[in-house]
């Protein structure tokens, strides 16, 4: 067995952690009450301040190139150096926070309670792409509106896929305000504009680019998996009734940009790899990827077998001090296509992936009721709403509620790790 696999951390609290314990180490940005953003690794309940170790002189050689590509409150310049610099940095972290460290009373200054830190993007985000990977979504979604007919014809033979915008992506726990928009309600054959009524939230994982490629260079799909740094939880919240008038013929617009959180700690590809697992088979008669997308090594570990869940916790509740509602458990393994897909057709025209691009999977939806990612999936387009504990119902969205996003790796014989959360509380239009 790997000694990684069973390690522990003089970090007491790590040990056993459902999130954080020794085996992920994830990256992120924070800032302590005065300061500046600076870069942190989540151990246990704790962060550990890079700058504040870096002085210590706890790193050295290839890990001290890659603590210093950290500063400047963005992670952009450390995912650009590749696989090398996260190996090497992972390396160190393993030994001077693992249990017989000698590093341990030096360390321990730079260590700050997590609950008193606040926790930013990770990156300066470019450009951001939002894919629609989850197959069971696509259907679910496609039966709503074509019963017949539910995946269009190319869905099995490209990763479909459109422009997100940027700057609008924020970290989880920031307050998502009612968008506004035109809508064309039932019954009427002229829009409205007004504050959107069917707001929905995406279950997915966001992907985050490390070494990007020259305009015009296109990624090897064997290649395409050394361009990712890591990963983290998304919500691509969505108002279902400004898209349902906007779409056609170009796709979502403003029913997708007017937020969308994000996780703040990035699980790098290298904590993932024990939970990494075939692709699923295709199904008798689905076409085979063309060969820019076919990779063997890719089709037998490029997927991941990450478990996700959604909690629903409404005002109502957190007033009678009730617990979050489950909506949703699903994992990584309904992606129809892996990430290297992804990778590789993004850049296959020559467009240009920089380090710090995010990519959003699509809603992870199963193909069991329990597993749906979307509200509009669950409540079948509103028709069967959800019925909560206190009695409280939801078709959609109200003001006042708050969605969380969890994942987490299991496995046998090896340390779980997750994601932690990303949170988002609904807030009334302006």
């Amino acid at each position: 067995m790997n000694q990684t696999a069973t390690a522990r951390s003089w970090v007491e609290h790590a040990n056993g952690h459902r999130d954080f314990p020794l085996q992920n180490l994830p990256l992120g940005i924070f800032s302590r009450p005065g300061q500046a953003p600076r870069c942190g690794v989540a151990i246990g309940d704790a962060i550990l301040d890079l700058e504040a170790a870096l002085a210590a002189g706890v790193f050295e050689g290839a890990a001290k190139a890659a603590v210093e590509a950290t500063r400047g409150g963005a992670l952009n310049a450390f995912f650009a150096l590749g696989r090398p610099a996260r190996v090497a940095l992972r390396e160190r972290l393993l030994v001077v926070l693992g249990e017989h460290s000698e590093h341990q009373a030096v360390l321990q200054a730079a260590l700050y309670p997590a609950g008193e830190c606040t926790l930013h993007l990770p990156a300066r985000v470019g450009d951001y792409t939002d894919f629609y990977v989850g197959i069971e979504h696509a259907k679910n979604v496609g039966k709503l509106f074509r019963p017949d007919n539910p995946l269009l014809p190319n869905y099995k033979h490209v990763p479909i896929g459109y422009h997100g915008r940027a700057s609008t992506l924020r970290p989880s726990g920031t307050d998502v305000r009612r968008p506004k928009g035109q809508t064309l309600p039932a019954g009427q054959t002229e829009p409205s504009f007004g504050p959107c009524a069917r707001l929905d939230y995406e279950l997915e994982l966001g992907i985050w680019i490390g070494q990007g490629n020259d305009m015009g260079q296109p990624i090897a799909i064997g290649d395409a998996a050394e361009h990712v740094a890591g990963f983290c939880l998304l919500n691509d919240w969505s108002a279902r009734d400004i898209q349902a008038w906007e779409y056609q013929p170009l796709g979502p617009f403003l029913s997708k940009s007017f937020i969308t959180s994000v996780s703040p700690w990035v699980v790098t590809a290298e904590a993932l790899e024990p939970f990494r697992c075939a692709q699923p088979a295709r199904p008798e008669g689905d076409p085979q990827p063309l060969s820019y997308l076919l990779d063997q090594r890719d089709q037998a570990g490029g997927a991941f077998d990450i478990e996700l869940e959604v909690l629903l916790l409404t005002e109502r509740m957190r007033d009678e001090g009730l617990p979050a509602h489950r909506l949703t458990l699903s994992n990584t393994r309904s992606m129809y296509w892996t990430v290297a897909q992804m990778v590789a057709h993004h850049s296959v025209n020559g467009c240009q992936l920089q380090a710090g691009d995010l990519f959003g999977s699509g809603t992870l939806s199963g193909a069991v009721p329990g597993s749906f990612g979307s509200l509009l999936e669950i409540t079948e387009g509103g028709k069967q709403p959800v019925q909560l504990a206190n009695g409280e119902v939801r078709k959609f969205l109200e003001d006042g509620d708050e969605i969380i996003l969890r994942a987490r790796c299991v496995r046998d014989g090896v340390a779980s790790i997750g994601f932690g959360e990303c949170r988002g509380t609904v807030v009334g239009a302006n």
